[in-house]
């Protein structure tokens, strides 16, 4: 059997290593043809020279001399820059596309491998979220399938019935660091209290998201798109020991759950290797070592991110992709100290509530709208 080759776009975030260990246990199976990254240029280089890949491609072009003196005495052809990220997607020997780059930039690329008839294992959130509708249109022209890699929508899509429809999505959530806390106390949070999530590894971006509940938000926004669910069927529930990674409830009233241990890996391997269930060595379930599992209604009120998704996606059109951009902009000015936690989501609304409103749903209608949010947002935070 020859093997599967994997255009991992992301290679040095947190999905990018998992998927590359993945591919390492599975490596009769799978070999890694094309590794990406944005600035990580060194662990790029060292991710090269380990899994020797065919093409490496460093996003941002001040570090294309350095990628490629490190990697000259090996044959691998080294690019950069945004566009060819769209081109190596396009590769005719690429089999499997994992779309793990973080925020926007992912959205591209990733139409690009679509359009190539390429099959995507999905891990970057802003792609449905910003273009649920034309991406949804791209994939069906292109009969191209898409694997969710997020823990809960890898666990909805296991949870499904062909045939079946389902009454609800239930899509559970850590409820992040800050769950406990009043509204006082969020107040003075700071960003290394944001960054200490309490059950997952992920990168600075998607744990602020996670913090705020901004990432569950835009899991909302993802279910629709994935399973063609309405706005009022997906509900989140707060379930603190991230066990159950989410659940089906149907018709009948049945709910069917996917649990397993907080560990990327296992719906990473799930994507490549679907519809097979492939053998892994990664820990197992323990039950007798669990006290219990519990559940709760999130608090929209001291998490208003979540509260500003659902508005989102009822609005349709380029809302998602508004609040997406000022949420980019917000979370990294958290990031660097220019705004509290608090401001993260006022922030996010007065872009919502200022940046014209469109229904067109073409890329380059996206693009004109991702600009100017960006634009609103930075201005509303250096005022």
């Amino acid at each position: 059997m020859d093997k599967k080759k994997i255009c991992i776009l992301g290679s040095t975030g947190s999905i990018g290593s998992q998927a590359l260990d993945v591919i390492e246990q599975h490596s009769d199976m799978y070999e890694a043809f094309v590794l990406t990254a944005n600035n990580s240029v060194e662990k790029l280089i060292n991710q090269a020279r380990k899994y020797r890949p065919e093409i490496v491609v460093i996003a941002n072009e001040v570090h294309y001399q350095t990628l490629q003196n490190a990697l000259s005495d090996l044959p691998i052809k080294v690019y950069a820059g945004a566009e060819a990220l769209c081109q190596v997607v396009e590769d005719e020997n690429v089999d499997i596309v994992l779309a793990a780059m973080v925020g926007f930039a992912g959205l591209r690329p990733t139409i690009s491998a679509i359009k190539a008839g390429k099959m995507i294992a999905l891990a970057n959130k802003e792609t449905l979220v910003v273009a649920g509708e034309l991406i949804n249109r791209l994939a069906a022209e292109n009969k191209v399938p898409i694997l969710p890699v997020d823990s809960e929508h890898s666990a909805i899509f296991q949870c499904l019935e062909p045939g079946n429809r389902i009454e609800k999505i239930l899509l559970t959530c850590s409820g992040g660091p800050f769950r406990t806390y009043s509204a006082e106390q969020l107040a003075k949070v700071t960003k290394n209290d944001a960054l200490a999530h309490p059950t997952w590894n992920m990168g600075a971006k998607i744990t602020i998201d996670s913090a705020t509940l901004m990432n569950k938000g835009f899991e909302v926004i993802e279910a629709k798109w994935l399973f063609g669910a309405r706005p009022e069927q997906i509900e989140v529930i707060i379930h603190p020991q991230s066990v159950i990674h989410s659940m089906v409830q149907f018709e009948d009233g049945a709910v069917k759950a996917q649990l397993g241990v907080p560990d990327m890996r296992l719906p990473i391997q799930y994507a490549f290797g679907y519809p097979k269930r492939l053998k892994s060595e990664f820990n197992r379930v323990d039950f007798f070592q669990m006290k219990d599992l519990t559940f709760e209604r999130p608090d929209t009120d001291r998490f208003r991110c979540l509260a500003l998704a659902y508005e989102a996606l009822k609005n349709g059109g380029n809302m998602p992709c508004i609040v997406n951009a000022a949420n980019e902009i917000a979370n990294r000015a958290f990031i660097e100290d220019k705004i509290a936690f608090n401001n993260i989501s006022e922030i996010i609304e007065d872009t919502m509530n200022h940046v014209p409103f469109d229904n067109k749903s073409e890329l380059e209608d996206f693009l004109e709208t991702d600009r100017i949010a960006r634009e609103y947002a930075l201005n509303r935070i250096n005022k």
